[in-house]
């Protein structure tokens, strides 16, 4: 019996794919369009931010960042080479956690709590995820690109 109604959660598992990576793109990928273009809007405050962590170029690096996440944000969020977008904002992410959350970084085995609830890991953990399971079909990719099914 347990069989039987275990051979049956797959499919439907399977039938949730693409909404799920729906929502996962919607919220992620306007979260990261607000972000960016909050970034813009205080450009001074994140210069004077990036400053402070010692980023080289702080400049040309928050002017890099804001427009890394409002572009691919947008993409994202519409389902546009969602794959492809996804790679700026992992390393963006990736280069936010190594340089603003070193203290949560140093504590990951021992409080992982406190690392996974850092935005940068939320939104990069939401990057991976589209990454690896791509836009789903309720994509831009899919309808016109032809970007395989992923659910």
């Amino acid at each position: 019996m347990f069989k039987e109604i275990y051979s049956k959660l797959p499919p439907i598992g399977d039938r949730l794919k693409s909404p799920l990576l729906l929502l996962i793109r919607l919220f992620w990928g306007g979260s990261f369009l607000v972000t960016g273009l909050g970034k813009f809007g205080h450009l001074a405050n994140v210069v004077h931010f990036f400053k402070t962590l010692g980023i080289p170029f702080p400049l040309f690096s928050a002017t890099l960042t804001a427009s890394i996440e409002t572009v691919c944000g947008a993409c994202l969020l519409i389902g546009l080479a969602s794959r492809l977008v996804s790679i700026p904002l992992i390393l963006t992410m990736i280069t936010a956690i190594l340089s603003s959350e070193k203290e949560a970084l140093r504590t990951i085995l021992s409080d992982p709590h406190r690392f996974t609830h850092i935005d940068p890991f939320n939104f990069l953990f939401a990057s991976l995820l589209v990454f690896v399971f791509g836009p789903g079909s309720l994509s831009i990719d899919r309808w016109l690109l032809g970007e395989p099914a992923s659910g």
